[in-house]
């Protein structure tokens, strides 16, 4: 093939390269990209084959840019994001901003509802995410355009092709059993809390907040069964007096459910709602969404943050 020949570039094979070129691990480049390793093994080597050039040498567990490759790598990066653009571009008239959501106990809902009261226009579409791995996944493949819930800490350091930002603070509260020995106050600390046993229907793993809340605390806690939904959620808790939870404090508890609800306070524990989204993202909803959320942020405290009365997970705490 000539130098100056035109050729066809597969769009996959090229993006497959330059996450290997900023990982330089197979591994890590094909867990961001939700491939095996021998997939990605395999589009990168169509891309070489194609160009007629070795763009890594692999050297032990890891590699390294030829000088192919570091030529290659920054015209690559335009490549894939001048076609995530057009993509964007082309879909833009045809429907609304997809937004996955997930930490459903800690009803993720209110926040959107308030920011669509705050703005009726906004063209945005909803649907559930089983947690935080499953939406990442759905960004990554196209099938949402927007996260919100609480994120977590990753293997891998953290995509640049995804961005990430704290947009809500949210005071926890405790709900328990009128039964439950803790009832008898409306304010708690959560020292108190040690005298009683945290519960929550998931795996610690998938609730970070609630397992960083028990180990920091020195609260005992139970991490089992399966998450159905607020309401048996709720009846759990009136029928097993030996256990409480904690939900984010707006969250309405039915006077049906006949349950005992205390404020946290010395210190207050705060839940972390984080939105995500593709970096190159051109929906022109996203700056519509984003102006909502920093305009109720400085109009409903929504970030507030004082470290003297508040307490978060270390990876929550705010950017200074």
């Amino acid at each position: 093939m000539s130098g100056g020949a035109a050729m066809d570039l597969d769009l996959a094979q090229v993006r497959a390269f330059t996450v290997t070129a900023e990982r330089l691990h197979f591994g890590q480049a094909a867990a961001e990209l939700f491939l095996t390793q021998q997939a990605l093994s395999k589009r990168v080597a169509r891309l070489e084959d194609a160009l007629g050039r070795k763009l890594f040498e692999r050297t032990g567990h890891g590699v390294e840019l030829t000088a192919a490759g570091r030529r290659f790598l920054e015209p690559a990066r335009e490549l894939v994001r001048a076609g995530e653009a057009a993509v964007a571009a082309a879909r833009l008239d045809e429907r609304p901003l997809r937004i996955g959501v997930w930490g459903h106990l800690f009803a993720p809902m209110r926040t959107l509802r308030t920011l669509v009261d705050r703005e009726p226009g906004l063209a945005i579409e909803l649907g559930p995410r089983p947690g935080f791995t499953e939406a990442m996944a759905g960004l990554r493949s196209g099938e949402i355009d927007f996260g919100l819930g609480r994120t977590h800490a990753l293997d891998e350091p953290w995509p640049p092709a995804v961005t990430r930002r704290l947009v809500r603070l949210e005071p926890v509260k405790a709900v328990m059993s009128r039964e439950n020995p803790l009832a008898g106050v409306d304010v708690l600390s959560p020292a108190d809390l040690r005298a009683g046993r945290m519960w929550f229907p998931a795996p610690a793993g998938r609730v970070g907040f609630l397992a960083a809340f028990a180990a920091h605390f020195a609260v005992p806690a139970d991490f089992a069964g399966i998450n159905l939904g607020l309401d048996p959620f709720f009846g759990y808790l009136h029928d097993h007096p030996e256990h409480f939870s904690l939900i984010c404090a707006d969250v309405e508890v039915p006077p049906a459910a006949d349950l005992h609800e205390a404020a946290l306070a010395g210190p207050v524990p705060l839940y972390a709602w984080h939105a995500v989204w593709r970096t190159h993202e051109r929906h022109a909803v996203l700056p519509q969404l984003l102006a909502a959320f920093a305009a109720a942020a400085r109009d409903e405290g929504w970030l507030d943050h004082d470290p003297q009365r508040h307490w978060l997970p270390e990876e929550d705490m705010p950017s200074a």
